[in-house]
């Protein structure tokens, strides 16, 4: 298993758009990634992540690493 944390910096923290943008990412990667409840959009959405908080991403399995290295560099990118 590969995993990482991340501060969300947006002022908007994890909304409908950035949500949906980890989604699309995650859903191109063969393996198990964990946000706290998955890949589907509205669960994402129902983390309501705010700013200032910390996200642990858990992916497992086929090219988890890879995985791993494209969401968090999603996520500086865009968070």
């Amino acid at each position: 298993m590969t995993e990482f944390s991340y501060t969300v910096h947006d002022d908007n923290g994890i909304h409908a758009r950035p949500a949906g943008l980890l989604v699309s990412q995650a859903q191109k990667h063969p393996c198990s990634i964990r946000m706290f409840c998955g890949k589907r959009l509205f669960q994402v959405m129902g983390l309501n992540v705010k700013q200032g908080e910390t996200v642990r991403i858990c992916c497992e399995g086929d090219a988890e690493a890879e995985a791993a290295q494209a969401l968090e560099a999603l996520m500086r990118a865009k968070f």
